[in-house]
């Protein structure tokens, strides 16, 4: 049974003590905001504590360049592309009570790149052959003929499980380069598991029939697949404005937002109640007291910092958690070949680039001048590799150079260019990461009273912002009430919360009522075999 518990104006439970809890939040990130936001709403002293010294929204932050070729005009860019769209009423309307009016309604544009040519997302046939052409088109036909004459029994990895679905040409196009950029993983040795979950239910047959006789647009909003929405809902500077504006709004309500302080230890006093201890970004080191600890920093770290010292059990399980990396290289560019996409998927192989974001396209007012155009070419990488190293001015000349390849800008179009790099930008789901995320959940339950997991990387989930909210919604009502009447590893990747969900990482549905996204696995080889 699903429950929706809303946020009434309700008065706080005062835990039966007769007076609020003191809280810290690590992280000013969207799940670390929503909870202080919330809980300063609700009269809660709290304090948040985050490690930028300039900026908060995490990952969800707009990053502003001062382009020296454009008279230190203010381009503004974001580190991935959030859309503000949910299943969930209740996010909605927070987004719509912290920004208001400054929420525009945005079209939906991403189309894929390969070959040159331009492919509608999600498909549609007629464009596909048209752009295929008619040799390649029935070289698809034949491929996918083939394939389901010859299927490979038992297919083990993504490319054969593909293949048998779709045959070997479009696999090619459309699955083959694309997932091998984003998870540094050749298909061969991803898992045919994850490709059966991700690409459940969809059929060459199905898609054709549909891109001819469109099916009718669900009424419920809520029954709308978030990936192929036709709208949605964007902050006119940004991402970053959103949690700017929860920032100040929490300090309105008397919370306490503090930037550049990075948290270096959680001590759990044997009188109960938490002492986190911290360095400002004049290196003074301080702490603070508190009843209660809402973490969203990487569980990686958190569990490294305890006091006192968590289990070897749990401290191997931190260490093994492993995050993927990106980096943005943004492009100011004159846009003589102007495109109105939001994103573009580049499936080309020739290129380093998996995304081409077009800030624009995002909002006008990312753009300080519309003559101009700021790309966004996002780079897939892992922290210390050959990408992540690269110095910026070869980033920023890879970046114009693969622009350029894919038809999208001309070499004299690039006025000017910068380089974000995004650390733990997605916590890893290897073989063996549920069970480490088990191990600490249950180390923190039963170890550390009042210490709370919330968000993307603070409980090692790859969700999107909404979820992370969700989990702090919840979290600010088990606080409110003194107890754990919410299981917050419930809330799924819609960021609906469950009653009843499966474990961590048991059953059919660990995608669904669990709340892990569906990422791929590596294939396992079975016991015994050599």
């Amino acid at each position: 049974m699903e429950t929706r518990p809303t946020f009434a104006s309700t008065a706080i439970e005062l835990n039966g003590k007769g007076h609020p809890p003191r809280v810290v939040v690590i992280g000013a990130g969207p799940a670390g905001l929503t909870a202080a936001y919330l809980l300063a709403r609700e009269g809660v002293p709290v304090t948040v504590l985050e490690s930028d010294p300039e900026r908060v929204g995490g990952i969800s932050r707009t990053v502003v360049h001062r382009s020296p070729a454009c008279g230190g005009a203010e381009f503004r860019f974001d580190i991935g592309g959030h859309r503000f769209f949910s299943k969930s009423r209740e996010v909605e309307e927070l987004w719509t009570e912290i920004l208001g009016a400054d929420m525009l309604v945005r079209p939906r544009l991403s189309r894929i790149l390969y070959g040159g040519k331009f492919y509608a997302y999600p498909l549609q046939a007629r464009e596909a052959i048209g752009n295929l052409g008619v040799l390649e088109a029935a070289r698809c036909v034949a491929s996918y003929a083939w394939a389901r004459l010859f299927p490979v029994h038992n297919p083990r990895s993504f490319e054969e499980w593909v293949r048998n679905k779709f045959g070997r040409r479009l696999y090619e196009i459309f699955f083959k380069t694309y997932t091998e950029k984003v998870w540094g993983m050749s298909c061969q040795d991803i898992s045919a598991d994850w490709a059966a979950q991700r690409i459940k239910g969809l059929s060459l047959s199905t898609a054709v029939w549909h891109a001819i006789f469109p099916p009718a647009a669900p009424r419920d909003r809520s029954q709308q697949v978030k990936t192929l929405i036709g709208s949605f809902r964007y902050p006119r500077l940004g991402p970053g404005m959103m949690w700017e504006a929860a920032a100040r709004l929490t300090r309105e309500l008397g919370g306490d937002v503090r930037l550049g302080c990075r948290v270096t230890g959680l001590e759990r006093l044997a009188g109960g109640g938490w002492q986190v201890a911290y360095t400002d970004d004049k290196g003074h080191r301080a702490t603070i007291d508190a009843s209660q600890v809402i973490s969203s920093a990487p569980l990686r770290e958190l569990v490294a910092g305890l006091s006192p010292a968590a289990p070897p059990a749990a401290v191997e399980a931190a260490a093994g958690l492993k995050y993927r990396d990106f980096l943005t290289v943004a492009l100011v560019v004159r846009p003589t070949n102007r495109f109105d996409d939001n994103w573009i998927y580049v499936h080309e192989p020739g290129v380093k680039v998996g995304r081409v974001q077009n800030f624009g396209s995002w909002s006008p007012e990312m753009v300080p001048d519309p003559a101009l155009a700021c790309y966004g070419l996002e780079y897939f990488c892992f922290e210390g590799d050959g990408v992540w190293t690269t110095s910026d001015s070869d980033l920023v000349a890879l970046a114009t150079r693969e622009l350029v390849q894919l038809g999208l800008a001309r070499a004299a179009d690039v006025l000017d260019g910068c380089v974000v790099r995004q650390a733990k930008a997605y916590p890893v789901y290897d073989d063996d990461y549920a069970r480490h995320v088990a191990t600490i959940r249950a180390t923190i339950e039963a170890g550390y009273p009042g210490l709370h997991p919330v968000g993307r990387n603070g409980m090692h989930k790859y969700n999107n912002q909404d979820h992370a909210m969700m989990t702090a919604m919840l979290t600010v009502r088990n606080i409110l009430a003194g107890e754990s009447r919410y299981d917050v590893w419930n809330v799924n990747e819609d960021a609906e919360y469950h009653e009843e969900g499966n474990a961590l990482h048991g059953g059919p549905d660990a995608g669904g009522a669990g709340g892990l996204r569906q990422v791929p696995l590596r294939i396992r080889t079975p016991a015994g075999a050599s």
